[in-house]
């Protein structure tokens, strides 16, 4: 049972996932705030929506904490960097505000550009003053998206509804993505050189903090309107009030700000800024879709699952079809590593033919694999990069082209004092896991279970001595799989054995089977 920690307010639809996964549930009160350092310790994950601030401190006192719900789009009350280090997931709901804030967006530009607020306060107050409100239209007019991703991409399509022409800037955007959208990208400085009306897309992290800034709001147009439903602090609003009364801007639209609620009031009673109090995703709808998606992320990232919305898993979030894979490059690690002993110092991972998707987190995967007989649990796909780093083990990744024997495998050698060992496997169909390959081995076996394994002399009677001795101590053999080597300059021929138990031998037995005078090695390697 799952053991999760409610510590804002969430929609009942997301608290029903939650109970109907069996999940317990605890609603932090008012006046346990203060003590949520301390009963942080007992649960499995937290869900926090912008008013918890998930700090370092708070996570190190989660000594059972494995993921970080978010309910909402924005993490930057989260502490991410210490939640990678401790191996703890992040996960959010980014596209369950999307219709809402685009919709918002325009909500305000519309608001703002045809002064429906003056125009509202003034008829309220008994005034019919229409020469006044003397408002601007956006047809014909440019729009500059600063961000194009999925909200910054839906706010430009519905501008071509208005008629206006879209110019973008993102970094990160592939160009083929923006020449299927056919919208034209520019730098920032260029943007903001030819829009009438800039809206601003895109999180709160170092590099966008005070992006527009008073250098680059001079840059703008004289006259152009700005919006921004966003973040604070990607504005710095200091700059902004200056621009409003030297009339550079014409106006203003803010849902955010740099601090909220604002301290400095004078940028929210401005006439010409139109603002709201960051309800941007405050709709219906956009409450239900974060309450679920959250839960069902938090569910999902607690059973292991990895096509998740995590902010720092390493890899974009791998489909159901890639699992095997992953679960592959993980088995592979483990079995090599515990066949290793002693220290790891490198671990190379092979992939022919694997899809481009894949194959980073399969890398991280074996890395996984291969530093949890070390490690145990406390390793996974979030921080296994930076330990394997931390202890100074090599990662290395080479992709090759397709094999004649198989559609695609997997290989992982990892080596260090205790010499070398190279596993290689395949996933048959759609999720049957196999090894085919054992240092210089050919033979298949399934990377599960409770695994006996052997190399010996390839002489009579050795698999029958080993069934005797392990049927003398009640362990049953499910499967074994054989393979021999080549021959050598002597005639000496040797062999491995690859036995799948149902019971886990003792100490004593697995001396006993190294005492045989054909056995050169016997190693228990648990998959479970």
């Amino acid at each position: 049972m799952h053991r999760i920690l409610l510590c804002d307010p969430l929609d009942e639809s997301g608290l029903e996932i939650f109970r109907a996964a069996g999940a317990e549930l605890h609603q932090l009160a008012d006046d346990e705030r203060e003590r949520l350092s301390e009963l942080i310790e007992n649960f499995d994950s937290i869900v926090v929506r912008s008013r918890t601030k998930v700090t370092g401190d708070l996570l190190r006192r989660g000594r059972n904490l494995k993921v970080v719900g978010r309910a909402g789009i924005g993490v930057d009350n989260v502490d991410i960097q210490t939640a990678t280090d401790l191996g703890i997931l992040v996960v959010n709901a980014p596209t369950a505000n999307l219709i809402s804030a685009t919709e918002h967006t325009f909500a305000l530009l519309l608001a703002l550009a045809r002064n429906v607020p003056a125009a509202d306060r003034s008829l309220r107050d008994g005034e019919w003053n229409r020469k006044r409100f003397l408002g601007r239209e956006l047809d014909g007019k440019t729009l500059g998206v600063v961000g194009l991703g999925r909200i910054g991409q839906a706010v430009a399509h519905r501008a071509r509804g208005f008629g206006m022409t879209v110019v973008a800037y993102d970094p990160y955007l592939d160009a083929s993505v923006a020449k299927r959208l056919e919208i034209e990208m520019d730098s920032l400085e260029g943007v903001l050189a030819v829009a009438d009306v800039v809206t601003l897309h895109m999180p709160l992290t170092d590099e966008t903090r005070n992006l527009i800034s008073a250098e680059r709001i001079a840059l703008m147009k004289p006259g152009a309107l700005l919006v921004n439903c966003a973040r604070g602090g990607i504005v710095d609003d200091k700059a902004l009030f200056a621009a409003l009364e030297s009339g550079h801007l014409a106006g203003a639209a803010l849902d955010v700000f740099e601090v909220e609620p604002p301290e400095d009031t004078r940028l929210v009673h401005h006439p010409n800024v139109v603002g709201t109090p960051h309800i941007g995703a405050q709709t219906r709808e956009a409450q239900e879709r974060v309450a679920t998606q959250t839960a069902r992320m938090v569910l999902a990232a607690l059973d292991g699952s990895l096509a998740v919305t995590a902010v720092n898993l390493p890899f974009r979030a791998a489909g159901p079809a890639a699992e095997p894979f992953l679960r592959l490059g993980e088995q592979l690690g483990r079995l090599a590593s515990t066949l290793l002993g002693g220290s790891l110092k490198k671990v190379q991972i092979d992939l022919w033919a694997v899809e481009e998707a894949v194959r980073v987190p399969v890398s991280i995967a074996a890395v996984r694999g291969a530093l949890r007989p070390f490690l145990g649990e406390t390793v996974n796909f979030v921080n296994a990069e930076k330990l394997a780093e931390d202890r100074g083990v090599e990662v290395v990744r080479a992709t090759h082209r397709k094999t004649s024997e198989y559609p695609q495998l997997v290989g992982v050698t990892v080596s260090g004092e205790g010499g070398a060992v190279e596993i290689a496997g395949t996933v048959f169909g759609e999720a049957d896991l196999r090894v085919v390959r054992y240092d210089s081995y050919r033979l298949e076996f399934r990377p599960e279970g409770c695994l006996l394994m052997l190399r010996n002399s390839d002489v009579p009677g050795v698999v029958g001595r080993v069934g005797t001795l392990l049927g003398e101590a009640a362990v049953n053999i499910a499967d074994i799989h054989l393979a021999r080597g080549p021959a050598e300059p002597s005639g000496a021929v040797d062999a491995v054995a690859v036995i799948r138990l149902d019971q886990r031998p003792a100490e004593e037995v697995l001396d006993r089977l190294r005492a045989l005078p054909e056995v050169s090695r016997a190693q228990l390697v648990d998959l479970e």
